[in-house]
Parts: C-alpha cells; structure tokens; sequence
C-alpha cells in the first residue's frame, strides 16, 4: 500500500515539516556528490553502528571517533538511495503537516527528533552487536504516523494499491492503514530478530519510533488545541415587533 494523500487539510503553514524535507534533500544532494569512499565513510561516522556503542574498545580499535551519542540525530538526515528519500519525504509530506498543526512548529521539530531518538535506541537494542550501519529518517517518520492515528483516526488516506501489476486506488481510514502498516514493521521485525540492519530496513526503528509517538503525542500538542474547534453560534436580531412585552406570562 502506497499513501497517495489524506482528507485533511491544515490550517498553519507546516513550515517545520517543508524545512525537514528541504534539509534532507540537501544533504542527500551532499552525499551525491562525495566520492564513493567519502559517502562510506560519511555513514560510518554519522550512521547508527550498533557495535560501536555496545562495544566502545572495538570501535576504537578500528578508527570510530571518540564515542558520541551524536549518530542517533545526524543519521535521520541521511539516506541510502533516491527510493529511500523518496519514500520518506513523501510520507512526511503528507502526514507532517497535519501533525505540526496540532503541536506548533517547535513542539513539532522537538517531537520529530525525540522520535527518531527513540527509535534508534531501539534499533541498537535489536541487535547490540551489529556493524551495519543504518541511516534513514524513517523512525522519526514513524512517530510522526503514530501521532497521526492518535490525532486523526477516522481521517481518510487514499491509497495506492497494485493487484497484478493493476493500480487500484482506494479510501481507507487512518485507523486501518497505520494500523496495518504498524502491524508489517511488527510482524517483520520479529521474524529478523539478530538481523535487523542486515536486512535493508530497520524494521525495529520503525516500531520504536511509532510507539514513541504514539505515547508522547498529547504532550506535544498545543493547550488550545487538545480537543475539537468549538463551534460558536450567534443568534440572529429579533426584529422588535416580535419581541415579547415585559407582560408575557414567561417573563
């Protein structure tokens, strides 16, 4: 299933969410055009390696920098092809700006980092002992669609779904495309338990960060905005000839 867009339009301008795209296009642009053993060794430094937490005396032993917890925010802003940009951004795009509405633009960027945070931890707790290096903004993404559900549950998300090789496009409530999306990310992070940055997708980052944003949500969202728009009601003018007399028995 692949999100085409939602029903729900945003009353601010996501200015947060269109920056993070903006900065993640420019540093993949970045990495485009480092040779092939800088672009290597750009994710190596910046990436999240498991091991080089896990175990500090062999990553100093063949060349990590000093240790830093730096890697768990710097690798939300690399990507390892035009796929996986792609894909990121254009979730993002769709399901950011709706989010920041709710939060604010700094309450927003701060979720969106925390996220990412969170589901990086998880991912090194999967699998401590890895030397894969895994980038990708894809958990903090991930928490972005969990506050999305919490937000938006009954909202509406085309979607693009191919039955052999036919596209097919189809209206689906949030609930049930995140609910089924989070479902894959848990079904096949269980079954590539050990091998989770080996695989190609950081199956566990995607959980961690979906969680996190799912629990954390209402502590981001803005105090006049917890609850649904209050509708407000003016009464039209009553012509004086209808107005009752101080004599009416109801008075």
């Amino acid at each position: 299933m692949f999100p085409i867009r939602d029903t729900v339009p945003s009353r601010h301008l996501p200015v947060v969410t269109w920056s993070l795209i903006a900065v993640n296009v420019v540093v993949f642009l970045y990495q485009l055009a480092l040779p092939q053993g800088a672009q290597e060794q750009l994710i190596l430094v910046y990436g999240i390696v498991p091991a080089r937490f896990t175990h500090p005396a062999w990553a100093n032993s063949v060349g990590f920098p000093p240790e830093s917890l730096w890697p768990f925010i710097t690798s939300q802003f690399l990507h390892g092809g035009f796929f996986h940009i792609l894909a990121n951004m254009w979730t993002l795009w769709i399901f950011g700006d709706n989010v920041e509405d709710r939060m604010g633009p700094l309450r927003f960027l701060s979720f969106y980092l925390l996220c990412g945070l969170a589901a990086g931890v998880l991912l090194w707790m999967s699998n401590p002992d890895s030397q894969v290096p895994t980038i990708g903004a894809s958990g903090a993404i991930a928490g972005v669609l969990g506050a999305y559900l919490r937000l938006y549950p009954r909202a509406r998300i085309v979607t693009l779904i191919p039955i052999f090789i036919i596209p097919f496009f189809f209206e689906l409530p949030a609930y049930f495309f995140l609910g089924f999306w989070f479902l894959t990310q848990l079904l096949n992070g269980t079954f590539s338990v050990g091998n989770t940055a080996a695989s190609g997708v950081a199956w566990w980052a995607h959980v961690g960060g979906f969680l996190t944003g799912l629990a954390v949500c209402p502590v981001f969202l803005r105090r006049d905005r917890t609850g649904p728009a209050r509708r407000h009601f003016i009464l039209p003018d009553i012509p004086s000839r209808v107005r009752r007399q101080p004599s009416d028995p109801w008075e």
